[in-house]
């Protein structure tokens, strides 16, 4: 019976080694071993998993030198008799009793979790046409440079720096490649103290909201507009105003003149992709001086400009300290990683960052010091040339494909960035479309998440292309047009 608590995942990805290893751990520690309980012996559990009998012997012993096993000789090894020191009998937990227990809707103070998101399958690697948005191609990552990076911040001499509580600090290698690489790109300069490293662009709304936004606080922000924004700022106020987009991004309303804040994207305005132009730029930082407003700029995709030359951050204009700026690594190196960072004056980024200390003390300075060394080593630039060229030819070959196969579809004009706003012909249902996709092996974003105000489009939709294959897109958007004719026909 104990050989069978031992097997070996071949697709797990990791070492032999370190599986025969993982599988010892979870059967020590699960209790199916007890302590003093002897294990097979190397020639029969190598047998028996069809590994190495070295591979075993290696697994025992790197156990026996962490205080797992012993080894008995000419007896063999065995669970060390005090290994569990410390763990709770798992036999000793409580059964449940069946009585009432807290009504947790009534104590919730708020209800995130009703909020419309986009939602993302987590499968979403099997579909063959995969249009979604934010999603990264292993394809195009660089493994071999990040894995030696993250080597580098595994050495003795770095681990002494990063592993110490640092309190509220940052790696101060990462907010030198922040100031000197990131931000100059986008004509932003600024000094340490003025900027904040996050957990991703999200953190970084989640705390300014936090810190200014109140019940009384009016936020503007666009409509359609970055989901995550709106339901950020939801969480504070119920005062948030969708303003309309148009060919050049957010129009410059007269409701702008009642607000404290307005959320924008003016490279690539999510989801739309429009990107505003230099002069309402400028004419939105005279609206914002003009009725004392705060914008806060999330630059996101700013890397990635097709068409022209890129336009000049609204930091980069900004001569009255109105602009906080949102930047972030996900769209270029991995979202998984979780790197971001804000720009502001230095007296909103101390108490930012008297905030973050209460929420996470600082993002992880491992991967601070790995992407800071990334960043110095000249591969994130090498990156970043690598991914335009490579989405510069899936932008294209999207942008035909919809022109050969969805000619009627209205879509707004794109400059770059990784997606295609597409508003579908009337009387389509994308709700039905996005079922019905699914099953055909396409997955693509409803755009009616999109929205803030009550009225929402039902015909739009977001089609993303970082993580599909060049030669798949044609196919995919073929089959996708002839689910939009035959859904639209239905609809008559």
């Amino acid at each position: 019976m104990r050989d069978q608590l031992f097997r070996l995942s071949r697709d797990s990805g990791g070492s032999l080694q370190s599986q025969v290893r993982e599988a010892l751990v979870d059967a020590i520690l699960g209790g199916h071993i007890p302590p003093g309980g002897a294990l097979p012996s190397c020639r029969r559990l190598a047998r028996q998993l069809g590994v190495a009998r070295n591979t075993v012997v290696s697994a025992y012993q790197g156990l026996v030198d962490e205080g797992y096993l012993v080894a008995r000789e000419r007896s063999g090894y065995f669970v060390a008799d005090d290994v569990l020191a410390g763990h709770v009998d798992h036999r000793d937990r409580p059964s449940a009793t069946g009585g009432a227990g807290p009504r947790w809707d009534d104590r919730l103070r708020l209800h995130p979790g009703r909020h419309r998101n986009v939602e993302k399958r987590a499968d979403w690697q099997r579909y063959p046409y995969p249009f979604l948005y934010g999603q990264f191609d292993l394809a195009l990552f660089p493994v071999a440079e990040w894995r030696e990076c993250v080597r580098a911040a595994s050495r003795i001499d770095a681990v002494a720096r990063w592993a110490s509580d640092g309190v509220d600090r940052d790696d101060p290698a990462l907010l030198e490649q922040i100031h000197t690489r990131l931000l100059p790109r986008r004509g932003v300069w600024a000094d340490a103290d003025e900027i904040l490293v996050t957990v991703g662009a999200q953190h970084a709304l989640y705390l300014l909201a936090n810190l200014l936004v109140g019940d009384q606080t009016t936020v503007a922000m666009e409509d359609p507009g970055y989901p995550d924004a709106r339901n950020i700022f939801l969480l504070h106020t119920e005062r948030l105003l969708g303003i309309p987009v148009d060919d050049g991004g957010l129009r410059l309303t007269p409701e702008l003149a009642d607000c404290d804040y307005v959320h924008v994207t003016p490279s690539h305005q999510s989801p739309t992709t429009v990107t505003m132009d230099l002069g309402r730029r400028q004419a939105l930082l005279e609206t914002a001086r003009r009725h004392d407003l705060v914008l806060i700029e999330d630059d996101y995709e700013s890397e990635f400009n097709f068409v022209g030359e890129p336009t000049p951050a609204l930091k980069s204009l900004d001569r009255d300290g109105r602009v906080i700026y949102v930047g972030s690594l996900s769209k270029t190196l991995a979202p998984g990683l979780r790197l971001g960072f804000l720009v502001g004056p230095r007296e909103l980024v101390r108490e930012l960052r008297a905030l973050r200390r209460l929420m996470l003390r600082h993002p992880p300075a491992n991967n601070q010091r790995a992407a800071a060394l990334f960043l110095a080593q000249g591969h994130h630039d090498s990156l970043v040339r690598r991914l335009s060229h490579a989405f510069r030819e899936r932008w294209q070959a999207m942008g035909e494909a919809l022109a050969r196969h969805l000619p009627d579809s209205s879509r707004r004009p794109t400059f770059g960035g990784t997606a295609y706003w597409v508003e579908g012909p009337p009387g389509l249902d994308v709700a039905r479309l996005a079922e019905a996709a699914a099953a055909e092996g396409i997955l693509i974003e409803r755009g009616d998440v999109f929205y803030l105000c009550d009225d929402r489009p039902r015909s739009t939709f977001r089609l993303g292309f970082s993580s599909i294959d060049v030669d798949h897109i044609e196919p995919g958007i073929a089959r996708l047009a002839a689910l939009v004719r035959r859904l639209t026909c239905s609809s008559r």
